[in-house]
């Protein structure tokens, strides 16, 4: 089975020693202050005061409050099998039936299941459902997420504390001025008799990314 896949072609370089770190890369001095911040997260998770990935969570609630538009269309596919089809048909008529309007040109919606993990990324700049998911974080657009999520997507997803299984393939989509994309996560279990609207807030902007799944125990 692939191992990831593309929409678009790219020019792969796979001949490197080391992993360029997930850092945001600009001209106001990130860089630095990204590898203090890892450190001291990386101190905080050996004296087990701080769970991996917690302060990522943290930090995305913080960039982007309040629940997203697209978590509602995610919990709506979650709930109705023909809303879902006519999603992953035609993502932006689907939003509409919500009253959601999607800004971009066209909103390409792909699924995850027990075989397929799905991961966006813009290799070119920042393209990026704002409409339903607001400013994208700053690591989305930093060149080392845009280079190695097409290069080693595995590796990344990684570095984001998810370790997804050898016989799951990883897709990769690339964003661009025309189309955005979104990801469609797999239900956690147990949560058949959850509302749409407490389902909409389990959704997380990294899992319709990609770089996340949903957190089953915080569905239990």
């Amino acid at each position: 089975m692939s191992d990831h896949s593309h929409d678009h072609d790219h020019e792969h370089h796979h001949a490197h020693d080391k992993h360029e770190p997930l850092v945001v890369e600009d001209d106001v001095g990130n860089i630095e202050g990204q590898i203090i911040v890892d450190a001291l997260q990386n101190i905080l998770m050996r004296r087990n005061l701080v769970a991996p990935g917690e302060v990522r969570r943290e930090i995305e609630k913080i960039e982007s409050p309040g629940e997203h538009l697209g978590a509602k269309l995610v919990a709506r596919a979650w709930t109705d099998d023909a809303y879902k089809s006519r999603l992953l048909v035609d993502g932006k008529s689907a939003a509409a039936e919500l009253g959601i309007a999607i800004g971009e040109a066209q909103l390409i919606v792909v699924e995850n299941t027990d075989q397929i993990h799905n991961l966006v990324c813009c290799t070119l700049c920042s393209c990026y459902p704002r409409s339903i998911l607001g400013q994208p974080p700053a690591w989305y657009i930093s060149k080392a997420y845009r280079a190695r999520a097409v290069r080693e997507p595995r590796a990344v997803l990684e570095e984001f504390d998810l370790k997804l299984p050898g016989d799951v393939a990883v897709h990769v989509h690339d964003s661009n001025a025309d189309m955005r994309y979104l990801v469609l996560p797999v239900r956690p279990a147990g949560t058949d008799g959850m509302k749409e609207s407490d389902l909409a807030k389990l959704v997380t902007r990294d899992c319709m990314i990609g770089v996340a799944v949903v957190d089953e125990d915080v569905a239990a």
